[in-house]
């Protein structure tokens, strides 16, 4: 990719940030400073409970994730994934691209303790788990807004449309895996075609084609562990609802599980939509105003909601952060441990060594 095409995209990305962050200011004052203080103050300490309850779905994801590898993972400690979970969790949140960076740091991480086939199958089955069951969820709560919520016949059609269209890819994605279609190798392959990845795509396609092998294989040979990772990732959706439900609870809001169930399913639209947007800043937010006001609801709550379960956010990113500076410098002090051995069993290379370090 050229430079100045680059450039053009980081430019892009952070002027849609910049817009997102003005978005969000602008909604605050809006909704007025004082008003959103005070119901964040009635939340209170309740938002321990939902920056816990976060926590807890990380560990139940990283669960779900230890369920998806092929190989022996015995020498893989649960506290090492659940810390890499948090990694890819915090690089993601900057849009789809760091979606993207965040899975490779992953299978990166991972280091050369496992295969990297099996790296790389179970953190794509593990995304892939991740996003058929929210699509489930998505789908299950657009119908099931269609019989509790009073939307307009122009609403009705839209939510109509999209269960439609969630339902026909998952459908397709069940036909793929039953019939083992080659998806990703075929798709890696077309993109080997363009000029610009062919060399790139040629590199990776034995690995690709192994990843993608792993993939059917965990479906066909382990199909109890296949289940067992979706139904941990249905459960961490369910914490989600449940979150909502406390907040809203917690602002005085009687809305029941029903429609705390219906508004996690739209949350999941609107951050489809906010991948757009890196940190989904503004954009989140505004739609969870409109969303409780189809829930009958002020504004401002939905204003409040927003910024509560981003307060929880962004502390689990500081976490996957803070995990990331770790685990880079552990993984610096282990590559450089053979050089220093070497060189104090070779004390004349150790002399030239220091010397020349001197130099520089």
């Amino acid at each position: 990719m050229c430079r100045p095409h680059l450039q053009f995209r980081q430019l892009a990305r952070l002027s849609i940030a910049l817009l997102g962050l003005a978005l969000l200011v602008l909604l605050i004052c809006r909704a007025g400073p004082s008003g959103v203080a005070d119901q964040l103050k009635m939340v209170g300490w309740g938002l321990v409970l939902i920056v816990a309850l976060g926590g807890i779905s990380h560990l139940t994801k990283t669960i779900a994730w230890r369920l998806t590898f092929a190989c022996d993972i015995r020498d893989l400690s649960f506290r090492r994934t659940f810390a890499l979970r948090l990694v890819a969790e915090a690089i993601g949140s900057f849009g789809l691209p760091g979606q993207v960076l965040g899975e490779t740091t992953r299978v990166y991480l991972l280091g050369s303790a496992l295969p990297v086939a099996d790296s790389i199958s179970s953190v794509t089955l593990d995304r892939g788990l991740y996003i058929i069951s929210a699509a489930l969820v998505s789908i299950t709560g657009i119908v099931t807004a269609l019989f509790v919520l009073p939307l307009s016949e122009r609403w009705r059609l839209y939510a109509f449309l999209f269960a439609s269209a969630l339902t026909l890819l998952l459908a397709l994605i069940a036909i793929a895996f039953r019939r083992c279609w080659p998806v990703l190798s075929g798709a890696a392959r077309v993109i080997g075609t363009l000029p610009w990845f062919k060399n790139w795509v040629a590199g990776k396609q034995s690995v690709i084609d192994s990843a993608e092998n792993g993939l059917f294989s965990f479906y066909r040979e382990t199909p109890k562990m296949f289940w067992a990772s979706l139904t941990l990732n249905l459960a961490c959706h369910a914490m989600a609802i449940v979150e909502v439900y406390l907040l809203l609870h917690f602002m005085g809001a009687r809305t029941g599980l029903i429609k705390a169930f219906v508004l996690e399913a739209f949350t999941k639209l609107i951050n489809v939509v906010g991948a757009l947007n890196p940190g989904n800043f503004g954009t989140y937010e505004a739609g969870n105003m409109i969303l409780t006001r189809l829930l009958g609801l002020a504004g401002g709550a939905g204003l409040t909601l927003g910024l509560c379960r981003r307060v929880r956010s962004l502390f689990w990113k500081a976490m996957g952060l803070l995990c990331l500076i770790v685990m880079s410098k552990l993984r610096v002090e282990n590559a450089a441990k053979p050089m220093i051995e070497r060189s104090q069993a070779q004390p004349g290379c150790a002399t030239a060594t220091v010397a020349a370090s001197c130099r520089v």
